[in-house]
């Protein structure tokens, strides 16, 4: 068969690590176009690759005609560029959070329903190796009933990794929308929600900013998430782990306790209540400094070439984006918010 014609709007380092090399490197694809508002990154990457360089995601989508979208633009532009993109026939695969509101995250569903394209939310939390193992040992039983949980997400901020630095968009509220809790709590509220096969249904949320001098984003915040089960626990995204990265998950259970990510080595370790204690080696998982495949660019392919629904799909990430949106209402009311 033909190859997906495939365009990336944003070239900023989550291109530059994850989708551009992740694309380059499937059989599946041929990248045809590249957009940033910087037009000298659209064509560096458009001259490495033999294709199209933009500054205009309209013109791209009108001239080009891909098939499929990788939307890795500011938080703000999430909703606009991949609704456009919808309507010009192309699937998208947008990077989280999804969409700044509820509303737009409904309308990027409604435009890829009713173009008949497919709609995936990049939330690669879930196909990292240690979380697939995580998933699979829940799924034995062998720790019974998961009762708690505390999910933590952070590293030292944007100003760490992004193209530019500490002028990133990721500082500039009405590009970014929501600064750590975009970033990083998101995922977690991703994850825990797909681990646990369990929706958020009560919100408390902690959040500020401490000590990124010059923004009004976030750069931490605490919440108290309690599930439909009942299942209770906590979320942790912040911006100030100046020493050092935590993508670390732990789950007290009925027989036992696993731990996802607190060690360097084991990856999982299970401690049961009978004294036995498990431990896996399933791969370093990928941070900033140390890019490993995600997984997103080969799945969203797949789902394309294989006719299949994504699993991460735009209603998977709307649910996942609704807990932050409650976590932050939860600030500004002094409330805990129900989902």
């Amino acid at each position: 068969m033909s190859k997906l014609r495939v365009a990336v709007i944003g070239c900023g380092a989550i291109s530059k690590h994850r989708h551009i090399p992740e694309y380059a490197a499937n059989p599946h694809v041929e990248m045809v176009a590249f957009c940033d508002s910087v037009k000298e990154r659209a064509e560096h990457y458009a001259g490495q690759h033999g294709a199209k360089a933009y500054t205009d995601y309209e013109a791209l989508l009108r001239e080009v005609k891909p098939d499929a979208v990788s939307v890795c633009t500011p938080n703000a532009l999430h909703a606009p560029v991949s609704i456009a993109a919808a309507k010009a026939g192309a699937h998208v695969l947008v990077e989280k959070p999804m969409a700044a509101t509820e509303e737009e995250a409904l309308a990027m569903i409604e435009a890829a329903k009713e173009n008949g394209v497919y709609l995936m939310v990049g939330h690669n939390q879930r196909l990292m190796p240690h979380h697939l193992k995580a998933k699979q040992i829940l799924n034995t039983g062998a720790l019974g009933k998961v009762l708690t949980f505390r999910t933590s997400f952070g590293h030292p901020g944007p100003e760490s990794w992004s193209v530019d630095r500490r002028d990133s968009w990721f500082f500039r509220k009405d590009e970014a929308i929501m600064g750590a809790m975009g970033d990083l709590g998101v995922h977690k509220s991703d994850l825990i929600r797909w681990l646990l096969d369990d929706e958020v249904a009560d919100v408390a949320g902690f959040i500020g900013t401490l000590d990124k001098a010059g923004t009004d984003v976030d750069d931490n915040a605490a919440c108290v998430l309690r599930m439909k089960s009942g299942v209770i626990g906590t979320l942790a995204a912040s911006w100030t782990y100046y020493q050092g990265g935590d993508n670390s998950t732990m789950l007290w259970c009925e027989n036992g306790v696993m731990k996802i990510d607190t060690h360097p080595d084991d990856q999982i370790i299970v401690e049961l209540c009978n004294g036995s204690v498990e431990r896996h080696k399933v791969g370093s998982i990928a941070t900033n400094e140390k890019q490993t495949v995600s997984g997103v660019i080969d799945a969203f392919v797949e789902s394309i070439v294989t006719k299949t629904p994504p699993s991460i799909s735009g209603e998977e990430g709307m649910r996942s984006l609704k807990v932050i949106l409650a976590a932050f209402e939860s600030q500004a009311t002094g409330q805990v918010v129900r989902l």
